[in-house]
C-alpha cells in the first residue's frame, strides 16, 4: 500500500505544469501605459519573451518556465523606462505570476524615471491616441471616396505626424481626385523625397513598399501635369515612373499617349513599344501605335493607300485583345483603308 501511494503521488507530481502564467499592469506615477513592451531574460539561458500592453497598461502571457529572469519595460520609442530581477515561480499550487510594476519606482541598475520622461510618456500616449481618433475618422471617407471629407483630415494628421509619407502620399491623391491639380503636384514633391529617405530613416520601413509608392505618386504627379497642360513635366514624371515600377507597362503607355497628343511621333512609337513588352495585353498601345504608322501611310502610282510594314498587325492586335473595344470601329476603318483583311473570329474566341 506505501509503495502504491507513493507511485501514486510521483505521477501527480510529473503532471504538474512546470511553466507559468502571468499577468500584471504597467504603470507611470499610478497611471497605466498603454502599447508599452515587457521584455522577460531568463538568467538561465537567455531565452526572451516579449509581451506588449494594451490600452490600460495590462498584459498577459502563458508559457513561461519557472527561473530568474531580467524584467525590462521599453517605451513606444524603443527607450528603456525599468529594469529589476524577478523570480518566476509557482506558489501555493497556482502557476500564476503578477509582474506588475510603476516605472517611476526604478528599479535594480536603472534610475527613477523623471518628471520630464514622464511628461513626454503621456504626450506619446495623447498623441498616438488622437492619431488614431483622426485614422478612424479617415477610413470610411476613404472607403466611400469623399475626397472633400478626407482632404482636411489628412492635412491634421500631417501636421501631427509630418514624417509620415503615406499620409502625404493619400493627400496628394485626394487632391487629384478634387481637381486640386497644383496642390496635388505641391503635396507628392514633398511624399516622394520622404519615401525614397524612409529605408534611411526608418530602418523597420520596408523599402520595396516605398519604391513602389513612389513610383504610383510620380504616375499621379504625371496625370496632375497632363490636367494643367504641362505635358513636358508630365512625361518627365512618366518617365521616372517607369524607372521604378516593376510592372511599368502603364507609365510607358501615358508617356506613349501623352507624346500621341504632343504630336511626337517616334516618341510615342518608341514609348508604346515599351509599354506592349511589358505588357504584351495592352490593347491601347496597339491602337496608337497603328494610328501613329496610319499617318505614315503613302499612295502609290495607283492612289492605293501603302502603310509601313507591321501597322496592320497593330491594328488587328488591338481587335483580337479588345474586339468590342471603344475604338474596335475606327481600327476596322483603318483596316479597309489599307485593304488589309480584318479578322472576324476574334469576338467568337473571346466568348470561348
Amino acid at each position: 500500500m506505501v509503495t502504491l501511494l507513493f507511485l501514486a503521488a510521483a505521477a501527480s507530481a510529473w503532471s504538474q505544469s512546470s511553466t507559468a502564467r502571468i499577468k500584471g499592469t504597467i504603470t507611470a506615477g499610478g497611471k497605466p501605459l498603454p502599447d508599452v513592451q515587457v521584455v522577460l531574460t531568463s538568467k538561465d539561458n537567455g531565452r526572451k519573451f516579449k509581451y506588449k500592453t494594451d490600452k490600460n497598461g495590462q498584459l498577459n502571457g502563458y508559457g513561461v518556465p519557472y527561473g530568474d529572469y531580467d524584467q525590462e519595460v521599453f517605451s513606444a520609442t524603443g527607450e528603456s523606462l525599468h529594469k529589476k530581477a524577478i523570480r518566476i515561480v509557482s506558489e501555493n499550487g497556482s502557476t500564476e505570476n503578477d509582474i506588475s510594476l510603476d516605472v517611476s519606482s526604478g528599479g535594480a541598475g536603472q534610475p527613477t524615471v523623471s518628471k520630464e520622461e514622464l511628461e513626454k510618456l503621456k504626450g506619446e500616449r495623447e498623441k498616438a491616441l488622437n492619431e488614431n481618433a483622426l485614422i478612424a475618422q479617415l477610413n470610411p471617407a476613404l472607403q466611400a471616396k469623399d475626397w472633400a471629407t478626407a482632404e482636411p483630415i489628412l492635412q491634421k494628421l500631417i501636421t501631427m505626424n509630418p514624417a509620415r509619407w503615406d499620409y502625404q502620399q493619400a493627400l496628394g491623391n485626394a487632391q487629384l481626385s478634387l481637381n486640386k491639380y497644383d496642390d496635388a503636384v505641391a503635396t507628392y514633391e514633398k511624399a516622394i523625397p520622404q519615401a525614397e529617405n524612409a529605408s534611411k530613416n526608418d530602418p523597420k520601413s520596408d523599402p520595396a513598399k516605398a519604391k513602389a509608392a513612389v513610383a504610383q505618386m510620380l504616375t499621379n504627379e504625371g496625370n496632375a501635369y497632363l490636367k494643367l497642360k504641362k505635358n513636358d513635366k508630365a512625361i518627365e514624371s512618366y518617365t521616372k515612373a517607369a524607372a521604378l515600377d516593376p510592372n511599368p507597362a502603364t507609365a510607358y503607355f501615358n508617356i506613349c499617349a501623352t507624346q500621341y497628343n504632343s504630336g511626337n511621333t517616334q516618341g510615342a512609337l518608341a514609348a508604346c513599344d515599351k509599354a506592349i513588352a511589358a505588357d504584351p495585353n495592352k490593347a491601347d498601345a496597339y491602337f496608337i501605335k497603328g494610328s501613329l504608322m496610319m499617318g505614315d501611310s503613302k499612295q502609290d502610282k495607283d492612289g492605293k493607300l501603302q502603310a509601313p510594314p507591321g501597322t496592320a498587325d497593330a491594328l488587328n492586335k488591338y481587335l483580337e485583345l479588345e474586339p468590342d473595344g471603344k475604338h474596335a470601329n475606327d481600327v476596322k476603318q483603318m483596316l479597309n483603308y489599307i485593304g488589309a483583311k480584318i479578322e472576324t473570329t476574334y469576338k467568337e474566341k473571346k466568348k470561348k
